[in-house]
């Protein structure tokens, strides 16, 4: 179904830019059960850590339980520490996981529901319908990745106490320092999550199938991983999208590490324009016939 960019012809008082608001999708991503599930789960994630750790009782110890013992450790010292535990925990998954449903599931099942077609004859300019829905994605992204620090920092703090910021890379940070570094490893993740989110877009474009999407894109994540680990590539795996998805831990080293910080910011946004740019190509010369 082709769609003219021009208005000549149109309805008296018709503007492109007022169609689909913002807000308006907002409050519609808002009423589906999968958003309600989603930003729930970020909520109830540190909840069931910190249960966890209350029938902790302390065998890994006592029996060499290794690295992950000596992190729970970390986490139980404070409330800036228990919240750097539950990013650890989620920032190779389950933020994956999230990011790709919001920003895989947002286009591809308008599509499958058929609903998608009857948008565009609103008339809803395809690039607009296209970046308000990427907009909202990434907003609720967003606000997941807010959700769950700020319920682990809130549950944590109470818990544990206002203590100093702990980790295995350098001496303790005081909690007015220590807030800053986490507040900044939050937003490194963000940067990181945008190649993500612009990977599940692409595909929630190119097929009717929101699932496909979703699990395409978490797939094709966990596979640059993969291959992340085989150090025979040498310097290819430099341009994998995962190469430094950890390279938040260097903002929390003394003197902070900021090198791959850049390096990762920049791979990171260099993909997630490159595949919101195919999407935009695909989008607007594709036949919708759903």
């Amino acid at each position: 179904m082709a769609q003219s960019s021009s208005t000549v012809g149109a309805a008296t008082g018709y503007r492109p830019s007022a169609t689909l608001p913002f807000a308006a999708e907002f409050r519609r991503q808002a009423s589906r059960r999968r958003t309600q599930l989603a930003l729930g789960f970020m909520v109830l994630l540190p909840l069931i850590i910190l249960v966890a750790f209350q029938f902790d009782s302390g065998e890994d110890d006592r029996n060499g339980g290794g690295e992950f013992a000596s992190l729970s450790d970390l986490a139980t010292s404070g409330g800036l520490n228990f919240t750097l535990f539950a990013l650890l925990v989620s920032a190779s998954f389950l933020l994956v996981v999230v990011v790709a449903l919001f920003c895989g599931d947002t286009v591809a099942s308008e599509a499958s529901w058929g609903s998608l077609r009857y948008l565009l004859a609103v008339p809803v300019p395809r690039a607009r319908l296209l970046a308000v829905k990427l907009l909202v994605a990434l907003a609720y992204s967003a606000l997941a990745l807010l959700l769950l620090a700020g319920t682990a920092l809130l549950a944590g703090t109470l818990r544990y106490g206002w203590e100093p910021l702990r980790s295995q890379v350098a001496a303790q940070l005081e909690p007015g320092e220590g807030l800053l570094r986490l507040l900044a490893v939050l937003g490194y993740l963000a940067v990181v999550l945008l190649a993500v989110a612009g990977l599940a877009f692409l595909l929630s474009v190119v097929t009717d199938a929101a699932l496909g999407a979703v699990g395409g894109a978490v797939l094709l994540w966990i596979l640059s991983s993969i291959l992340d680990q085989i150090t025979a590539l040498g310097g290819i795996r430099a341009f994998l999208p995962t190469h430094y998805s950890s390279a938040w831990l260097g903002l929390l080293s003394t003197p902070v590490q900021t090198d791959d910080v850049v390096r990762g910011g920049i791979s990171a946004i260099g993909y997630a324009t490159l595949f919101w740019s195919l999407a935009f190509w695909r989008f607007t010369r594709k036949d919708i016939t759903s």
